[in-house]
């Protein structure tokens, strides 16, 4: 059965898509930490982050610093944070996390809430500086 963001990456779900191309995809977190943060993905679908082929594996960290730069240009923090966690989904994901102090990183059990309005004025703002 197809994971969560495989649907997401077919389009069966919508996200807050922020960059994608052939093989990856960015999107807000649904529950994020921090206003800005984001999930990276390689759009194959695999379930640990070190199972990833060497050039998959390559590629979404590069792709991850396309998209971590462009979050620190449209949303104002000291750096962008990354983290491997989660076992709820079963593909695999960095989280880009917007910080002012290592605590933003580190409280993972404290989860925030945007409107829709918010989240697609962030979803453009981080969009427009991943270009």
């Amino acid at each position: 059965m197809a994971s969560l963001f495989t649907k997401i990456v077919n389009g069966e779900i919508p996200a807050w898509k922020v960059a994608e191309d052939e093989n990856f995809l960015a999107f807000l977190d649904i529950f994020p930490v921090a206003k800005g943060h984001t999930l990276v993905i390689p759009k194959k679908e695999v379930d640990y982050l070190f199972d990833l082929d060497d050039e998959t594996y390559l590629g979404l960290q590069l792709f991850a610093k396309k998209v971590a730069t462009g979050i620190r240009k449209a949303i104002p923090c000291q750096k962008v944070g990354v983290m491997v966690l989660g076992l709820e989904v079963p593909h695999a994901h960095i989280h880009l996390v917007p910080m002012q102090t290592e605590a933003d990183l580190l409280h993972f059990s404290k989860k925030l809430s945007f409107s829709k309005e918010e989240m697609a004025e962030i979803t453009a703002a981080i969009a427009r500086e991943c270009q």
